[in-house]
């Protein structure tokens, strides 16, 4: 692990720029631990003021300081895009390796089953469940929507694989040898697969916070919550740009900005050193 770490260090750019601008989002997020605001409250600072040394990122019409106010935010939509990608995963996995593995019938229900989710229109359902869901919606019942609609893509991506390490010899050897289907899914499948959930994992967490920022930018989600979404609903509630306050849509923007790219240079760099074509190449081989 340290050694890839190293390599990825050493060779690509993208990966030193990801740790850079994710390394800010990480201290934001610690920062939060130590906030001398509560977020949940309103005029605890005079307001529409613009950045300056007492308010890094200005204050909003709210009586709110930008800066502490998103570290919250932060912390809040990766809470969200984490719990989303571990129950995709989970469910991704679950499915791809059985599918893949047990073939037959099983394998045309999960696939049935996989390909609806694919073709379902989901911001029409999402903002369907969330009118029906107002008064219970927060970001752990978003997050579990979110998850349980974001697997169908991948579970495919792995069941592909699966279905080329069937044929192997390794898993003629351990099925003529006795052992039984749930060992070899999980033994011998699982990690030649483990690199294609790490990489979607990345891509569903970016996936997942685009979606929260979407919804609560039409209102839809947990508006008393801050997250990157909310910080830019209430700017647009309150006129933000019409009233001359750049920094309020400037701050959680580029907050977002930074986040998305961060994570997407990770992804991009981390899914090229997996293949080892693109590993010998990007390290000189």
């Amino acid at each position: 692990m340290l050694k890839v770490l190293r390599d990825l260090l050493r060779y690509d750019g993208r990966f030193r720029l990801a740790i850079i601008l994710l390394g800010a989002v990480v201290g934001m997020i610690v920062l939060s631990y130590d906030s001398p605001y509560d977020p949940g409250k309103t005029f605890v600072v005079p307001w529409d003021l613009p950045p300056s040394r007492d308010h890094i990122f200005g204050t909003t019409s709210r009586g709110q300081d930008l800066f502490w106010w998103l570290t919250f935010a932060i912390r809040n939509s990766l809470f969200v895009g984490v719990v989303t990608a571990i129950i995709s995963r989970v469910i991704s996995v679950l499915v791809g390796l059985t599918a893949g593995y047990r073939g037959g019938w099983l394998d045309k229900v999960l696939m049935a089953i996989s390909d609806t989710f694919v073709v379902l229109p989901l911001l029409p359902i999402l903002i369907l469940l969330s009118f029906l869901l107002r008064d219970s919606m927060n970001l752990l019942t978003l997050a579990i929507i979110l998850g349980l609609f974001g697997w169908s893509f991948d579970a495919r991506l792995i069941r592909s694989q699966v279905l080329s390490l069937r044929e192997r010899s390794f898993t003629r050897t351990a099925v003529y040898s006795g052992t039984s289907s749930f060992r070899i899914t999980i033994h011998e499948h699982l990690p030649f697969v483990l690199p294609i959930v790490f990489a979607t994992t990345l891509n569903n967490i970016l996936w997942s916070i685009g979606m929260e920022v979407t919804l609560s930018i039409l209102g839809l989600s947990d508006l008393t919550t801050p997250t990157l979404g909310t910080a830019l609903y209430w700017a647009n509630q309150h006129g933000a740009l019409v009233a001359g306050l750049w920094w309020w849509i400037t701050a959680p923007a580029m907050a977002t900005v930074v986040l998305f790219l961060g994570l997407y240079l990770l992804f991009t760099s981390i899914n090229e050193f997996i293949d080892p074509r693109t590993r010998l190449r990007l390290i000189g081989g």
